[in-house]
């Protein structure tokens, strides 16, 4: 059957944009999304591709009032303005009216079927209140703008149109807490498709530019996978050592943890638990990296949601390695979420659980109701008799808050991989030196997940550190071992259980 002159240009169009266009963007040619979050490494192509589909859509689809800013109106004529008219030139030359020429000159591009593209940079306040009508913004280095910046734009983006508004915003990650990664990542808009990619998915870059980008795999990795592979960066002078968490974070995101909650069931005073299970949910607060073995160790190290904070969190971890093998993680009730701490502690064990409580009791003392057989237990002097008193909880004050951290940072110098969540590692990336060089979480960050972890570490020496053997693994030892038991160490000893299995009684 022949095709008709339309159908052949429209394979050509096809056949044109296929070769002109990296394989990792041709989709989003028809993308309709409100928001095109196209965040990437150095050398990507992805402003090459927004740049492409703001003037496809400007030629093809009469009517366009496009928009495209940066922070920066001088920037933008040196980047964008310069890209566009090299692109317009070489692909729509036919479809365009007028592009104004100069250095001074006004920066726009005109098609012959009414539809425009304006320029303006953030900073220049009063061209931006001149245009109106906006069908189609491009942010270009869109972690250089303020969040109220975008809202504004966003606001902008609202007229009658047959077709569809879009903003598409292009940048590369630089700051683990900036309002992007919140928005649209963390959060998850639906209106939005976020979409990442790095230099190697551009097929159009020269052999030198790749050889000069992985060139920084050797001389400085952390810049290699920030600037390079587009991981999530930090801009302030962190606690723990930035490099070896972000290649720890690069891992960790691939693992896949077991997802989960605990359906409870309580007694008849509404207090104690009944019943408890442990329940598969890939949206459950539980992730669970391993689960427990019996006669194995665990400690729980939790941070209560308190100032500054919507977040309770609960570390597990293998109290003879020092590895996390689960995380709740969670924004409930204090009463739920001491519950579902409480069947994780049974879980686990009976592992060793100790609870922050400086701004709230109430965590250790539920647990206390439900008579949970091993809370953490701090020893403090009464202020009136002297006397020492017991209770429940860790205390994260003046001096017991910078023992737990700097154990925690000399922890991670040398076990970083002990680490499995990746919300942890972030959080780590984003704890920072004040201005008083007190260590804490960087404006706009949180600290929960760093603070039990270090809680957890802190709380070990209260918890064994033997393996129970099954009784069925034990056996009858010989002379020869006996020998080499009366003669190893304690740590000796409990690998040597573990190989033997304990001996029969005879």
């Amino acid at each position: 059957m022949k095709m008709t002159e339309q159908e052949k240009a429209l394979v050509r169009w096809a056949e044109e944009l296929a070769a002109t266009t990296n394989d990792a963007f041709l989709p989003l040619f028809g993308d309709e999304h409100r928001y095109l979050i196209l965040k990437g490494g150095g050398g990507s192509g992805k402003s090459i591709f927004a740049g492409r589909k703001i003037l496809e859509r400007a030629a093809t689809e009469e009517g366009h009032r496009m928009l495209v800013v940066r922070k920066v109106a001088k920037t933008l004529r040196e980047s964008c303005f310069e890209q566009l008219k090299a692109q317009a030139y070489e692909y729509y030359a036919d479809a365009v009216e007028y592009i104004p020429k100069g250095k001074g000159s006004d920066m726009y591009i005109r098609m012959r079927n009414g539809s425009e593209i304006l320029f303006a940079g953030l900073d220049d306040v009063e061209k931006l209140k001149s245009i109106y009508d906006i069908t189609g913004i491009w942010i270009e280095e869109a972690s250089e703008i303020e969040e109220a910046d975008f809202n504004q734009l966003d606001i902008r983006l609202r007229t009658d149109t047959q077709w569809y508004l879009q903003m598409i915003l292009t940048f590369n990650p630089i700051s683990i807490t900036h309002w992007l990664k919140r928005r649209f990542f963390d959060e998850r808009d639906p209106r939005a498709l976020t979409h990442e990619t790095t230099y190697k998915d551009n097929r159009f870059l020269t052999p030198e530019a790749v050889e000069t980008l992985e060139n920084f795999k050797d001389t400085d990795e952390y810049y290699y996978q920030v600037y390079c592979l587009g991981e999530w960066g930090v801009t302030g002078k962190t606690v723990f050592d930035a490099k070896a968490v972000t290649l720890r974070l690069v891992e960790a995101r691939k693992e896949t943890p077991e997802r989960g909650i605990f359906d409870i069931t309580l007694a008849s005073d509404e207090v104690r638990v009944a019943k408890w299970q442990w329940t598969e949910d890939h949206t459950g607060p539980i992730s669970v990296w391993k689960k427990p073995e019996s006669g194995r160790p665990y400690v729980i190290g939790a941070d209560t949601a308190g100032e500054g904070s919507d977040w309770f969190v609960a570390h597990v971890l293998d109290n003879v390695t020092g590895e996390q093998v689960a995380v709740l993680r969670c924004r409930y009730d204090e009463d739920v979420f001491t519950r579902q701490l409480y069947a994780l502690g049974l879980w686990y064990n009976e592992a060793l659980i100790g609870v922050e409580c400086n701004l709230s009791t109430y965590p250790t003392k539920l647990l206390a109701m439900m008579h949970y057989p091993k809370q953490y237990v701090r020893e403090a002097e009464d202020t009136y008799t002297g006397a020492i008193r017991k209770s429940y909880g860790v205390r994260t004050d003046r001096n017991t808050r910078p023992v737990m951290i700097w154990d925690l940072v000399r922890i991670m110098r040398d076990h970083v991989r002990c680490v499995h969540h990746p919300e942890t590692l972030e959080e780590m990336l984003t704890f920072v030196r004040n201005e008083e060089q007190r260590p804490e979480a960087e404006p706009g960050a949180h600290d929960d997940c760093v603070m039990s972890l270090a809680i957890s570490y802190y709380i070990r020496p209260q918890q064994t550190a033997i393996i129970k053997a099954p009784e069925q693994e034990s056996r009858v030892w010989t002379p020869d071992m006996w020998e080499d038991w009366h003669r190893a160490s304690k740590r000796e000893r409990e690998y040597l259980l573990k190989k033997w299995g304990r001996p029969k009684k005879k």
